[in-house]
């Protein structure tokens, strides 16, 4: 597969004229054990040299994945069991639609992901399909979040008081089609968009670029291009954001 990276690298050297700092970070949903597939990930991470915040399922999660993971992991808090709740109406998500336990769930979330992983568990919070109410999210800050994830562009720097956004933007997978590799020139046109669009102030600069990956799903025109599309980043001067570096 040949690919085109022209335009990132034209935009990433835009933001080097202008003086403006590319913070990137990378996020891994799903986890729930030890796989080959998240072997992968993991030299992928180390050969790369950027730490991946791998979303565990609380619920489900092992104590085999937490005895065992590697240090180029962050482990975050990825909901609580990934059940729909949608019930059929609208997208799937488990903490969008309105229901009594949700809030407990996701402070069980973050107490069985310290019970599993001890200090190296950090207070985000993924919410399943990057689907929340604001009922839960004013909930996080009091349940020990400190931040909340979920995909696009941020249009505030705190999702509630105490609590901030640091949010996805990235994802390769086509989740709606053949959930093999999206065209590799929309992604790349996709990425140079929002750093021009940070260039000219029209997205919050101070976010972390985010790469949002599924290991488990991974085919391997997906994983070829995560592995090329992380190399162009930091050969343009993007640099590595990690939430354990600021926390």
């Amino acid at each position: 597969m040949t690919i085109d990276w022209h335009p990132l690298r034209e935009a990433l050297s835009a933001c080097r004229r202008a003086d403006l700092p590319v913070p990137v970070w990378w996020r891994d949903d799903d986890a729930i054990e030890p796989t080959p597939q998240l072997d992968q990930l993991a030299q992928l991470s180390e050969t790369v040299g950027v730490l991946v915040h791998l979303a565990v399922i609380p619920e489900p999660a092992t104590r085999t994945l937490a005895d065992t993971l590697p240090k180029c992991f962050v482990p975050v808090v990825h909901g609580w069991s990934h059940t729909d709740h949608s019930g059929g109406v609208g997208k799937k998500n488990e903490f969008q639609t309105p229901r009594p336990s949700a809030v407990a769930e996701a402070a069980q979330g973050l107490d069985r992901m310290t019970a599993l992983f001890g200090g190296r568990a950090r207070p985000m919070f993924v919410p399943p399909w990057n689907r929340i109410n604001e009922t839960v999210t004013e909930a996080l800050a009091g349940a020990g979040y400190t931040t909340l994830s979920t995909f696009g562009p941020r249009t505030a720097q705190l999702a509630t008081e105490g609590v901030r956004q640091i949010n996805t933007h990235i994802d390769p997978i086509f989740w709606k089609g053949t959930r093999d590799l999206v065209d590799p020139d929309h992604l790349i046109l996709q990425t140079a968009a929002h750093l021009n669009a940070r260039c000219r102030g029209d997205e919050d600069a101070a976010e972390p670029l985010g790469l949002l990956t599924h290991h488990l799903v991974h085919t391997p025109a997906i994983w070829s291009f995560v592995e090329g599309f992380t190399h162009e980043m930091m050969l343009g001067g993007a640099t590595p954001w990690a939430l354990e570096n600021e926390e």
